[in-house]
């Protein structure tokens, strides 16, 4: 049966069973369908009513869908400050859930095998498999990998299947019973975006895909592939696990890649008022106005009773890259733009808010952190003053660096005085407590360099060196140069009266210096009181809190973050340092 064939034969199918609001997409129809039509009908495929007979839907049977993907593991980080509290797919769109709306639209058109792909808040997904009887397969890797991973993990559900995304909103059902071939679905644009734009020759077939076009047929909601696609991607897909080429990407890539290898892969078109996808929170305020006066947020919420505005006066929402220990996103309140901090899985066992919003406040005063506005003290979440034109200090200068110890020089001599702080070496010892709660024998290869720690640890007890008020977490991005040299530094999670050493110490370790520059930064530091004593506590004290923020990591990844490299740095620099200074 060629297409023409078909998508007569399918729309009388559908008027058979009453769906007559079928979202189709461009026709593919030529003149010579009153011909088709009619031998459709002398074939006793179709009804003098027009409706299929027995014989023509058997005739379609080949063509059946049998199930959908839904990809719904990702964090959603562009869609801030909403995707921070539950994932896009589970946000009500026009008095209707998301996903659910995809979900009865797939049901509706006959298509019961229904799977989900879950990783960002997957349990907040859970209450669908009762409602609706979906499946569930699960990536925990979301954080580290893009959606080719979750379609490897969903590879023996690919057969002639629906690919669809969990954030996709149809204003009319686009599913249906029978598809003829492999598409991708999408609208024509006349300006630059995001998407991937494709090249399509007169049967609407995919002869080309490129990124960055100023103008063209962009690709947008569901995607239909047949067994022989499916099988093609998997076998792709399965090569990728061995180099982790398409790790950080669309599966929409995978495709482009290798577009000449795949079977025909239609385009289906629609209209721009017909499929919507809402990468950013102002797209959705633009589509659905409740959520300019009220989008049920608790970020919103807080964010009014702060500023003591109204919702719509928050606007122009971008997302920062996820720090290590929280995420956080930038707003604009009147022409000025603040950033909120939303914290991280797990910290709130090994931070103390109530103690950092007191540093947060002593900070602002001594002049060294004046981006402070608002700290919560039960829940974490933090709003500070965005502060434009800065840079990173850049570790391999003198200049940057005598700015970066001038202003610990001042942190540490303030007459300030506070009852908690940092004890790294007891500080890890809880952690490893934590980290043997899930596995007593996850720490078990790291106890010689434990030992190691432990013993610089002792030697630099009662030596003079005496605890003052301190910051903790001294690496770069913690560090603001401003354009007339002023340098601040931000980020009091881990302040507290501690040894100085940790302050120098971190950036040491941040930096990776080897010994002589380790030695140059302590120096100019040490000033009058330099002396070989105070020189070894301070390198002691690099490979300290080194050991410190890789017991950190390892249990920030126990909770689920993905720490990467920083990882293994720490552990490299706290065993060159131990060793050097043992030796």
């Amino acid at each position: 049966m060629d297409r023409e064939e078909f998508y007569l034969l399918n729309q009388a199918y559908n008027k058979r069973v009453g769906r007559s609001n079928v979202m189709y997409g461009e026709s593919y129809l030529g003149k010579h369908t009153k011909i088709i039509s009619n031998e459709l009908m002398r074939k006793g495929y179709v009804a003098e009513n027009g409706e299929a007979t027995v014989e023509g839907i058997r005739k379609l049977e080949p063509y059946k869908v049998d199930n959908a993907v839904i990809l719904a593991a990702g964090a959603a980080t562009r869609f801030v400050p909403l995707s921070l509290e539950k994932p896009k797919g589970l946000y009500e769109v026009r008095n209707e859930c998301i996903i659910e709306r995809q979900i009865k639209q797939l049901k509706s058109a006959g298509i019961n095998d229904i799977t989900l792909v879950l990783g960002y808040k997957k349990e907040m997904f859970f209450y669908l498999k009762d409602k609706y009887g979906v499946k569930f397969i699960f990536n925990n890797e979301y954080n580290s990998k893009n959606n080719t991973y979750s379609l490897f993990l969903a590879k023996d559900e690919l057969k002639n299947t629906y690919i669809c995304s969990s954030d996709d909103y149809f204003v009319q059902n686009p599913f249906q019973r029978y598809e003829y071939g492999s598409f991708y679905a999408g609208y024509h644009v006349d300006k630059k975006t995001n998407e991937m734009y494709v090249t399509i020759d007169d049967n609407m077939q995919i002869t080309k895909m490129a990124k960055g076009l100023d103008r063209g047929n962009i690709l947008m909601g569901q995607s239909f592939w047949t067994e022989s696609f499916s099988n093609k991607m998997v076998s792709l897909l399965k090569e990728d696990q061995q180099v982790g080429i398409y790790d950080n990407m669309f599966w929409e890539w995978v495709v482009k890649d290798n577009l000449t290898t795949f079977p025909i892969l239609y385009f289906k078109l629609y209209s721009p008022e017909e499929i919507f996808e809402f990468d950013y929170f102002s797209q959705l305020r633009d589509f659905d106005n409740h959520y300019v006066d009220s989008s049920h947020s608790k970020i919103m919420e807080r964010i009014k009773l702060i500023f003591r505005c109204d919702e719509e006066d928050v606007v122009d929402f971008r997302n920062i890259s996820e720090g290590m220990t929280n995420t956080s996103f930038i707003f604009k309140i009147d022409g000025v733009d603040y950033i909120y901090r939303y914290p991280g899985n797990g910290t709130n066992k090994i931070i103390n808010r109530k103690n950092e919003k007191n540093s947060l406040k002593l900070a602002h005063k001594l002049g060294i952190d004046p981006t402070y506005i608002y700290s919560d003290t039960n829940e974490g979440w933090k709003i500070s003053k965005l502060i434009h034109s800065f840079r990173e200090p850049n570790y391999h200068s003198k200049q940057d660096s005598s700015r970066v110890i001038k202003v610990l020089q001042k942190l540490h001599a303030a007459d300030v005085k506070v009852d908690y702080g940092m004890k790294p070496w007891e500080d890890a010892c809880k952690m490893e407590k934590l980290l043997k709660e899930n596995d007593a024998n996850s720490f078990s290869k790291f106890e010689p360099l434990k030992q190691k720690i432990k013993k610089l640890y002792d030697e630099t007890q009662g030596d003079g060196i005496k605890k003052c008020f301190c910051h903790g977490d001294t690496y770069k991005h913690n560090w603001m140069i401003r354009e007339n040299g002023d340098t601040l530094l931000i980020d009091w999670e881990y302040s507290g009266m501690s040894d100085p050493g940790i302050d120098v110490g971190y950036y040491i370790v941040d930096a990776m210096y080897d010994f002589n520059d380790a030695e140059s930064f302590i120096k100019e530091y040490l000033d009058s009181r330099d002396n070989p004593q105070n020189e070894f506590h301070f390198m002691a004290y690099t490979a300290i809190i080194a050991y410190y923020w890789f017991v950190w990591a390892l249990y920030r990844e126990s909770c689920g973050a993905v720490m990467g490299e920083s990882l293994y740095n720490w552990y490299k620099m706290a065993e060159k340092y131990a060793d050097y200074l043992l030796n």
